[in-house]
């Protein structure tokens, strides 16, 4: 027995130094390494060169590059509507009296979605989904790959996409006749965060937000998606704190929440807990104690059963819910413009 104590003694103090070493390690990964796993640009394999294009789903397009403000350039898709649509490709929806109006008259009556894609592959990736928005919902639509996806330059970070999300809406409201449009952001998952944050820097110009399977914050999602680095996620410098903007976005702004319960990355309480919040907005009491919320007006959530991480967007009834949200949006007023101060 004595002899075998000392080997339980150097076995603790290995295990000790071994445990202090992956601690170390763990702490490094996600102090350092933090935007590697955040943001995994180069999977699937293939995204950084690979993206597909819209013409091989049959969708007219224009390649498009934007300069954002700290000289990134950004490769994207602008797929602008065309009132003849419905002739060339019988599957489009046909817009009443889209006849009786000029091509430009009917560009600038159409909504405008912005995509803000997940934290994997590129913008050409999502052109099925885009398909659906243009066809089914005859809308404008912008798709961006943030810098450092597909073919963009630079390397991806929470100020960065900050940056090209507001890249991407200045194009929209500097253009023409997509500055006449009412602007939908969509986003999924990280594009969620994006979406949310430039909604709330941005509430005169927004219409309408759609958000599928995106999460809180970052460091209250690392628990979960990295149980081997919950205990460091102090450490997380990537907060994406959709939290505490989603008050920041006005309670006459709708908001469409669509939540996989099968997420197996990001957990269903995110969801939840974010729509808790966005009907909240606007929240007031009455002299007898009863609260009211505006934000329940204008948003509506939605749970799919069988929904995953990235297969919710094909679940039974996704789409009808996005297109009757996105019609819904004829009865709401425009957003309230900023007052110009002589």
């Amino acid at each position: 027995m004595a002899g075998f104590l000392p080997s339980l003694e150097t076995f603790a103090k290995g295990t000790l130094a071994t445990a202090a070493t992956l601690t170390t390690v763990g702490a490094g990964l996600l102090y350092y390494g933090q935007n590697y796993l955040i943001y995994p640009s180069a999977f699937p394999p293939g995204s950084r060169t690979d993206v597909p294009i819209p013409s091989t789903y049959g969708l007219p397009y224009d390649d498009l590059e934007l300069k954002t403000s700290d000289g990134i350039t950004l490769r994207c898709y602008m797929l602008p509507q065309t009132r003849e649509l419905s002739k060339s490709h019988p599957s489009a929806t046909q817009v009443v009296g889209e006849e009786d109006v000029t091509e430009d008259e009917f560009i600038a009556a159409r909504p405008t979605v912005i995509m803000f894609h997940g934290n994997g592959g590129n913008h050409g990736h999502r052109i099925p989904l885009a398909k659906v928005f243009y066809m089914r919902m005859r809308c404008n639509v912008l798709m961006v790959s943030y810098r450092g996806y597909g073919l963009s330059d630079g390397s991806p970070s929470e100020k960065g996409l900050q940056i090209d999300a507001q890249t991407a809406l200045d194009y929209i409201t500097s253009h023409p006749l997509l500055s006449q449009t009412r602007i939908i952001l969509y986003g999924q998952s990280i594009g969620g965060a994006v979406s949310i944050d430039l909604a709330s820097r941005n509430p005169s110009k927004i219409t309408a937000l759609i958000l599928e399977n995106t999460f809180t914050s970052l460091p209250s999602l690392v628990p979960h998606a990295l149980p081997i680095l919950g205990p460091f996620s102090f450490l997380c410098h990537q907060k994406w704190d959709s939290a505490s903007k989603i008050p920041l976005i006005p309670a006459t702004t709708p908001i469409l929440l669509l939540s996989g319960v099968a997420d197996e990355l990001v957990p269903k309480e995110h969801m939840r807990a974010l729509w808790e919040a966005v009907a909240r907005r606007g929240e007031t009491k009455t002299p007898g104690g009863v609260e009211f919320s505006k934000g329940l007006e204008r948003a509506k959530y939605m749970e799919f059963e069988l929904g995953g991480h990235n297969d919710t967007c094909v679940q039974p009834g996704y789409w009808t819910a996005v297109a009757d949200f996105v019609a819904d949006l004829d009865n709401t007023p425009e957003p309230a413009k900023p007052e110009t101060k002589l």
